[in-house]
């Protein structure tokens, strides 16, 4: 089964190429269509606080308004994604602008955000994890005259998708449950009154909230972007090392690819409190968030193929699937590999 590598075009493979670069100013001293050159650092980072904390209090409200419900089940998971976005950017400038902050605060919040979006997210990641299995199973197991690797799951097709539906359908019931525990804790509690004051207050802890903007954030943008050059040279890329996503080591290697996606993210909300957007880095995150849902899908099939007495037809049917996911694993990192690396 050949891999589809979905390639950027040449264009995109030159921006993202330049996402390698040091992050410079345009010309002028500071970014286009802000006034972040001329106001003071601490404003420009409670600034972007304050927006991400009120969009975080909506997604809470809409959340705690459309959970639960059948109907409103497209809208809550909405709601959840939204949260997900604001505590991730919140968490994110915290670590990034943590200079300029009070040290302990800002662990302590960017933790517990942390703790409160994987928590309600992960029920969704469950349900859209055996959506995309079953739509590979079933496109693994349909006949084609243009692909004559398809249909070979065959029989094995149906119980292997049954024996997913079961697996994840349970482990989303047990992560409902575990955010509904959340939710009446004193500890969500806790986290979404501290949110309410970021919304209004951010605790400045530094005599360098009062200097000029760029002079200040810059540099703390540049340690972020420095931190993910860095770990995007250290990845094992490569041909020989592309190799090893169809191996057993294929788990070792997921984990330095993941750190790059979570360091990528700190780069993109970092220029956003400059207000700066980069294109070239929201291609490369499309490919890293691709690599993130392959393997995850594939570590589930694989957990599957793990479960006792099943029948071989079933296990040789979750082998193919895994291989299939891997595949995408595998096109995800190619395809950043030729855009951020690209050949002379």
């Amino acid at each position: 089964m050949a891999p589809r590598h979905d390639l950027t075009a040449d264009g995109d493979r030159a921006q993202v190429a330049a996402a390698r670069r040091p992050l410079v100013p345009p010309p002028g001293g500071e970014p286009d269509g802000t006034g972040t050159g001329r106001d003071a650092a601490g404003e420009v980072l409670a600034g972007y606080l304050h927006r991400q904390a009120a969009d975080l209090l909506r997604a809470l409200r809409l959340h705690e308004e459309t959970a639960g419900s059948a109907e409103t089940a497209a809208d809550a998971a909405g709601a959840v994604r939204s949260l997900g976005r604001a505590a991730r950017r919140i968490s994110g400038a915290l670590h990034t602008y943590r200079p300029l902050l009070d040290a302990g605060w800002a662990d302590h919040l960017a933790a517990e955000l942390t703790w409160l979006s994987g928590v309600l997210s992960r029920e969704y990641a469950y349900g859209t994890r055996l959506d995309r299995l079953l739509a590979a199973l079933h496109r693994l197991s349909a006949p084609s005259d243009d692909d004559p690797a398809a249909g070979r799951p065959g029989a094995g097709a149906a119980r292997a998708g049954a024996l997913l539906e079961r697996q994840l359908t349970l482990s989303r019931t047990r992560a409902h449950s575990a955010a509904l525990q959340a939710l009446g804790s004193a500890r969500f509690h806790a986290v979404a009154d501290a949110v309410a004051v970021l919304a209004s207050e951010v605790p400045l802890d530094s005599g360098l909230a009062d200097r000029p903007a760029l002079p200040v954030l810059r540099p703390c943008a540049e340690h972020a972007h420095r931190r993910l050059v860095d770990a995007v040279d250290a990845l094992p890329m490569g041909p020989g090392a592309l190799a090893h996503t169809l191996t057993g080591a294929e788990d070792r290697y997921d984990g330095a690819w993941h750190r790059v996606r979570c360091l990528l993210r700190l780069v993109r909300y970092a220029q956003e409190v400059l207000g700066e957007e980069s294109t070239p880095l929201g291609v490369a995150g499309r490919h890293l968030q691709r690599h993130r849902t392959a393997a995850a899908a594939a570590d589930a099939a694989a957990s599957a193929g793990r479960t006792p007495r099943i029948a071989p037809a079933t296990a040789y049917a979750l082998g193919v699937l895994h291989a299939d996911q891997r595949h995408e694993v595998e096109a995800a990192r190619l395809a950043f590999h030729r855009i951020w690396h690209p050949a002379p």
